[in-house]
């Protein structure tokens, strides 16, 4: 940056009323962008870069002399910090991968507006002031713990504590999260963050074979909590696209990024769901008080203890209510697990929170419900295994699954 803090920009491109237009569609951000230098072609351009040392370079692909993919690999190699954004009037995926291996971070497709251009830039310097930071904290190597949000029955609220859990862990112990929607067909983390989805899951697995970790994050969307989120497709008919290996790279590419991935999968024992679960330090099984989930989660559970995950599981009571007749003590012996953490029934809170796509854990911080989440995000996050219900003594036996 300058030292006035604005963001330092070369141009590079052949055609001289492109780099007037190009410094007029900038003339009003000014204040946080100055452009300080251009150059006419791709031999010149990479020489006025490595004098300038620029934040962001607006690199054209046809250039006569140099074309820009070799211009932005001499860059990259030897000017690790700066960023570049690729300009072509070409529209094809093709372009978009070879221009992503040439090492540039954003592309842009001709004509481009004012805003589109300020937010390409403003994006690509953040890329690259996350990428230096990790650089630089190479040798504070960033351990993943991937916990994993699971039930055999649907309805139990499985979403709705995947987000509020990864909003209360970002907040409370400024940790990095990240927050994966794996029930591919009909998952709705997107819907209840309120989030602008510009890529999904489906997007990051159509190129990635052509990704790094740092590309990766170009993938995900910000929420202003600060989880970084990828959504689960826009269409149903896009999870058959998606497979166990890719949920595995997946995982791979976030593993050192995140200090926490939080992974919210469908009721069922696919593919995916065991990928996620194989993966996961953590497996918080879900289930409510009424008759239809305590039965499908013991099953699950005798399922799960076959395929060795006993020693992950914590058991999540949700929409803790014993007035409806079952109490919990006849629950943890039906179940054979003790409850972890109970969150208490709030539709309310809950309900109105989904509504707004504004989690609770950050809208109605004082309530039971919230204030039961974030002590289950502290308990995460400490190691604390102990359950936090106390025991009450069984009454009788009510239940013959």
């Amino acid at each position: 940056m300058t030292e006035n803090g604005k963001i330092k920009v070369v141009i590079i491109d052949d055609c001289i009323d492109t780099i007037r237009h190009i410094k007029a569609l900038l003339e009003f951000s000014e204040k946080t962008i100055q452009v300080v230098g251009a150059a006419y072609g791709g031999k010149e351009g990479v020489k006025l870069c490595q004098k300038l040392k620029p934040d962001i370079v607006l690199m054209d692909v046809n250039m006569p002399d140099m074309d820009g993919l070799t211009a932005t690999n001499l860059i990259t190699s030897s000017l690790p910090d700066v960023g570049v954004i690729i300009m072509s009037v070409q529209s094809e995926k093709e372009y978009l991968k070879k221009a992503m291996l040439a090492g540039a971070r954003e592309y842009l497709i001709k004509p481009f507006s004012s805003d589109e251009l300020v937010s390409s830039i403003t994006n690509a310097f953040e890329v690259q002031n996350r990428r230096k930071h990790s650089l630089k904290s190479a040798d504070q190597v960033i351990q993943t713990k991937v916990i994993t949000v699971f039930s055999t029955k649907g309805g139990v609220g499985k979403t709705t504590i995947a987000t509020n859990l990864a909003v209360a862990l970002a907040r409370n112990t400024r940790k990095k999260v990240c927050l994966l929607d794996l029930d591919l067909q009909f998952g709705d983390v997107a819907v209840m963050m309120n989030l602008i989805v510009k890529n999904t899951i489906y997007d990051l697995v159509r190129d990635i074979n052509n990704i790094d970790s740092d590309l990766a994050n170009d993938y995900l969307t910000m929420h202003f909590s600060g989880v970084s989120v990828l959504p689960a497709p826009l269409k149903p008919e896009y999870a058959e696209y998606i497979d166990n290996r890719h949920v595995e790279r997946i995982l791979a590419l976030l593993n050192g990024n995140f200090h926490y991935v939080i992974v919210d999968v469908p009721a069922a024992f696919q593919d995916i769901v065991l990928t996620a679960l194989d993966s996961s330090e953590k497996i918080l099984v879900v289930s409510t008080l009424d008759l239809p989930a305590i039965k499908n989660i013991k099953v699950g559970l005798n399922i799960m203890e076959n395929l060795r995950y006993k020693d992950k599981i914590s058991l999540i009571l949700n929409k803790a209510n014993e007035q409806y007749g079952v109490n919990y003590s006849e629950f943890e012996e039906t179940v054979g697990y003790p409850i972890w953490e109970s969150i208490p029934e709030d539709s309310s809170t809950v309900i109105t929170s989904a509504n707004k796509g504004i989690p609770f854990v950050m809208s109605r911080v004082d309530t039971r419900v919230a204030r039961a989440v974030m002590r289950m995000a502290d308990r995460l996050h400490s190691g604390s295994e102990s359950p936090a219900v106390e025991k009450k003594a069984a009454v009788w036996k009510v239940f013959h699954f």
